[in-house]
Parts: C-alpha cells; structure tokens; sequence
C-alpha cells in the first residue's frame, strides 16, 4: 500500500507500507540515484515472513516531490524522523544502502536513533564517500566532480555509466533497463544535489555516536563504495558485525539476493 507523508516545508514523501498489521518492522532508505524499488527482491520475500516492510523514497526521487532544495543529510534524516513519527513506528530495524546508508547513520546522531533498534548499513557512503587530505580511502573527488557534471550535460548517460558498475554479477539487459528506469524517474537537480552532499558532507562523529546493534554488509567487489569504507565502519561502530560479500559490488541485494535476505533475517531474528 502507497501513500504520501507531508514533512516539513510541504514536501510530500511517498511510502510504500507492506503488512502494517505486522508488528516486526523493517524500514528501507534506498540508495542514489533509485528508489525504493531497489529493494523490490526484498519487498516480494520478507513480507511473507512476517514483517512489516516500509519503503521510503527520498525527496527527488520516486514517488516523492521534488523540490529545489534539502537534499543534505540533515534534511533528509529529518524527511525520515517525520515519517517515523507519523506512522508511530518504535522498535525497527533500518536498513540504508549507500547514500540511504549515509542518510541512516545521520539519523543515528542527529535523532538518536529515535525508534531504532537495529542498523543494517548496505554498501553506505560513510563516514565519507571521497578521499580527503586525512582521509585516504573512498572514491576520487574528481569522479564525482564528473558525476555532477554529466547529470547537468547528458543524465540518460550518466545514469547509463553508473549502472554498468554497480553489480558484479551478470544481468539481463531488461534488468538493466528497469534499473535505467528507476534513475530516470528522479528529478535531475536532485540527482546532482545529492552527489554534490557526498562531496560537502563527514560522517565520523556520527559512526561514532552509533549505539544499536549494527549489521555492516558490503561486497568486496564494490566500485561505488569502496570495500574499505565498510572495515572503516565495523572499526567505528560499537556492536558492529562486517559481512563481506565476496560475489558482490555495490548491488549486494541483488548480487547475492538469497544470501543477502538470509543474512539480514538472521540478524533481525537474533
């Protein structure tokens, strides 16, 4: 079931609520540049086991508005304290890969993990995507310079590049496509606005402010995300368990589906 959720500035976030009824909930922030679609072979599997599963779209992409502005992590970790606490969700699990991995963790500081019992970080854009003067891992500004630039000069192929180094594994061509699909339907200012917040924003305090029981799964085959940037998590994170990936880039749920859904429910179950 979708609906939308007004937040703050009257932004309206689209969810996807599966199960309500349930009370075991897991809670999804996607990553750049999808929707919660992204997590569609999670969303068709765990339901059936029982669980409440939400699917949040980041303002600017999906179903969500798309406004000019609040694309930085505190705005959006607010965008999801909003929809926490309209739908009275207390003791779940939340799950974020990549830049929804960043904009988890910033909630973890910024509203104490506010209902939170558990954090599972997929492939997250922590505590900094680049590499900076202190700060030698992560990918090259320069790279994500050309991101912005492309999304401004010819996103269809931008997106085109991006997708043909996000999973390791073979995909069909249709699969391909879907997944096309999904990074057209965001809004391009907020595409670039995004890739620009990896490049302005640190998350180290906030690793360290973790407190909740942390679930770290990356692929060692990462090309987005470093697989570094996962060990550099585990070591930052009390409580924290790092699960490598080894058929995995950046795409783990999907790379490794069947691994992926059992790892995360034993985890939950635990």
């Amino acid at each position: 079931m979708g609906y939308y959720i007004n937040v703050k500035d009257n932004v309206n976030i689209f969810v996807e609520d599966l199960n309500p009824e349930c009370k075991k909930t897991i809670v999804f922030l996607h990553g750049w540049p999808g929707d919660h679609n992204l997590f569609e072979y999670q969303l068709d599997k765990f339901p059936q086991l029982g669980y409440r599963c939400i699917g949040i779209d980041t303002r600017g992409f999906g179903k969500s508005d798309r406004p000019f502005t609040g694309y930085d992590y505190n705005t959006l970790s607010d965008d999801v304290r909003c929809v926490v606490e309209a739908l009275g969700l207390r003791n779940f699990t939340l799950v974020g890969h990549s830049t929804g991995g960043a904009i988890a963790v910033r909630y973890m500081k910024r509203h104490k993990g506010h209902g939170v019992s558990k954090l599972v970080l997929v492939a997250a854009a922590a505590p900094s995507l680049i590499k900076r003067p202190n700060f030698p891992y992560g990918a090259d500004k320069e790279g994500i310079l050309q991101i912005i630039k492309d999304t401004y000069n010819d996103r269809p192929q931008m997106l085109r590049n991006f997708g043909d180094r996000f999973f390791f594994q073979h995909i069909t061509q249709a699969f391909s496509d879907w997944f096309f699909g999904l990074g057209l339907q965001a809004a391009g200012w907020a595409t670039a606005s995004v890739a620009k917040t990896w490049i302005n924003e640190l998350l180290f305090d906030d690793l360290e402010a973790i407190c909740v029981p942390t679930l770290i799964i990356h692929g060692i085959h990462d090309l987005i995300v470093p697989f570094k940037l996962g060990e550099i998590q585990h070591k930052m994170i009390r409580s924290s368990r790092l699960v490598p990936f080894e058929f995995s880039g950046h795409g783990s749920f999907y790379d490794q589906k069947d691994e992926f859904n059992e790892v995360l429910i034993k985890f939950i179950e635990c």
